[in-house]
């Protein structure tokens, strides 16, 4: 027989980290590919990092509003928890976004 798990002690959904891309695909250099690897490693289950670009979804890019592309949004839920427009600067991002996520935890 299974017991059931409280959801109080489950732990919280995994947040989305949308990296939105412009046109002229960034993404595409396998540089900017494998530190996108690289990070979802460094998040673990935490953050679930989707790549967006502008060429193949300019809708759903258009739809957050962006000034500046690349733009990294943090979302659970389909609420945002932290926005970066360009590259991040000094700090590593994901000691950044997991910061963020602790965050956003503590004030659920």
């Amino acid at each position: 027989m299974l017991a059931s798990v409280s959801s109080s002690t489950q732990a919280p959904e995994p947040a989305v980290l949308l990296v939105l891309l412009p046109m002229a695909a960034e993404a595409a250099k396998p540089a900017f590919m494998a530190s996108l690897a690289r990070l979802q490693q460094q998040l673990g289950t935490a953050i679930r990092v989707l790549k967006i670009d502008e060429a193949s979804h300019p809708s759903v890019v258009r739809s957050f509003q962006t000034t500046e592309l690349p733009a990294f949004v943090l979302v659970r839920h389909g609420v945002e928890l932290w926005r970066q427009q360009g590259l991040p600067e000094g700090e590593t991002i994901a000691p950044l976004l997991l910061r963020q996520l602790r965050i956003a935890n503590n004030e659920a």
